[in-house]
């Protein structure tokens, strides 16, 4: 039998066992879910022993364990680390899922679930990949090492002081992920470039104490609104952030690569569905594939204080908080960028309030060259999972480890991504579309078989 009609023969098994993974909560953020986490990582090491890896460890971190696997029996052959995560957001709002958020469902084609798309169903896609080369052929055609971590919802934190602290471990000709999407419905996409991620979050502190409105209102300074001011001035009316010197370092597009980028079979429809909002605008001068691919943003992410139970309570609240993130692209060095940030806030808020400021994360943008040997063997083998030529393209979101793989191994990144963009990751109602659940586990397949050749 090949190798595609073995992997068409088991799609009940490997759904099956896909909702099996996805019903264990392994939300990083949350304490109370540190024993779904560990079940999890448990789920993933067992796993990958099924799949024919010897060599299968648990780390214990100082937070989430991560899983690691090798297969060092191909000598002469390509090495790559395959690296993915088990841990998950928090379902919250859980009325706004149709079905519940750790209960698998199939609707209209698509899986719905936390982790479908991210990142659990593509990490599952690699699973069955390699456990199905194994099956068929015997042993994997190349060597193989995987990491899958619990915290890339969190920060990453643990597991890039694996990485320090392994490097010669971890050493291959390539790094492949698989944690973003397609860039639409029947487009097989190969990602060649991220966007980095800055997190902060502020606390204003005004009156000591929280205040009756009646007793105090119109001569005390009122954090929410000192907050709300000034998120208003962050932007200007051409939609650009005026934290002076955030563009300075943004790297120069070439215009083959702006217009290779704006010849890709995107569908505004479709994005604007996905979307669901009245009116659209972005940054002055380009197009809304570039202001999501290729220039940097400022946006608000969360803003909370005061009152906001039911009834009335007339208070003006002791403190304001609010949580947003700078979205950067090549050339913008992460730490500058907070400082200059944290300079223009600090100007900008009166003396009325006190200002505690944090940076919760950074990460680096990352673009790659595409016209290296393996990036043609990952269009082909997507070709041959979907019947159609992959195209190549950058993301909005920020993968922080990629960037740092990249710098420390300086060795190819290939992200291949089955999710779409519609998939409502990190909302209510993920999922993953069934037929790129299964195109990818050939798709993937096929590329690591491929891989052997190189």
């Amino acid at each position: 039998m090949n190798l595609a009609e073995f992997i068409e023969g088991r799609r009940d098994q490997h759904l099956a066992e896909l909702c099996e993974f996805l019903r264990i909560p392994s939300v990083s953020a949350k304490s109370e879910h540190k024993p779904d986490i560990e079940r999890a990582s448990r789920w993933v090491a067992d796993h990958l022993r099924a799949a024919g890896f010897k060599t299968v460890e648990i780390v214990p971190t100082n937070l989430h364990p991560l899983v690691y696997a090798e297969s060092l029996e191909a000598p002469g052959k390509p090495t790559i680390l395959f690296y993915g995560h088990y841990d998950v957001q928090p379902a919250e709002p859980l009325d706004l899922w149709t079905s519940p958020a750790f209960e698998p469902t199939v609707r209209n084609g698509n899986l719905f679930g936390r982790g479908t798309a991210d990142d659990k169903g593509q990490v599952h896609i690699h699973l069955k990949a390699l456990e199905s080369l194994r099956q068929v052929n015997g042993k994997f055609p190349i060597n193989v090492k995987v990491l899958i971590e619990g915290e890339e919802e969190v920060g990453s934190v643990s597991l890039w002081d694996y990485v320090q602290k392994n490097k010669e471990k971890l050493k291959a000709d390539a790094l492949v992920v698989s944690d973003t999407a397609m860039l639409g419905k029947g487009v097989p996409s190969i990602t060649y470039g991220l966007r980095g991620l800055n997190y902060y979050q502020i606390e204003l502190t005004g009156p000591a104490r929280d205040l009756h409105s009646g007793v105090y209102g119109g001569a005390v300074p009122n954090p929410l609104t000192i907050l709300t001011e000034l998120f208003a001035k962050l932007h200007d009316k051409n939609y650009r952030a005026v934290v002076p010197g955030f563009y300075d370092q943004v790297a120069k597009v070439s215009k083959a690569e702006r217009k290779a980028l704006n010849a890709l079979p995107w569908k505004r429809k479709e994005f604007e569905k996905a979307v669901g909002a009245p009116v659209y605008f972005g940054e002055a001068g380009f197009t809304t594939i570039e202001r999501i691919a290729i220039r940097p943003t400022f946006e608000l992410n969360g803003i909370w204080g005061g009152y906001i139970g039911e009834g009335a309570k007339t208070v003006i609240p002791s403190k304001a908080f609010a949580k947003f993130s700078t979205r950067l692209v090549p050339n913008q060095e992460p730490h500058k960028i907070a400082k200059l940030v944290e300079k223009h806030i600090r100007k900008l808020l009166p003396k009325a309030v006190h200002c505690k400021f944090e940076v919760l994360s950074t990460g680096k943008p990352w673009v790659a060259p595409y016209h290296a040997p393996i990036f043609k063997k990952a269009q082909s083998a997507l070709e041959k999972g979907f019947g159609k030529k992959a195209v190549f393209i950058r993301e909005g979101g920020s993968i922080p480890f990629v960037t740092q793989m990249h710098d420390t191994f300086k060795v190819p990144c290939v992200l291949i991504g089955f999710g779409l963009p519609d998939e409502n990751a990190h909302a209510p109602d993920e999922h993953i579309a069934l037929e790129n659940y299964f195109g990818g586990i050939k798709a993937i397949a096929h590329f690591y078989a491929d891989l052997a050749a190189l």
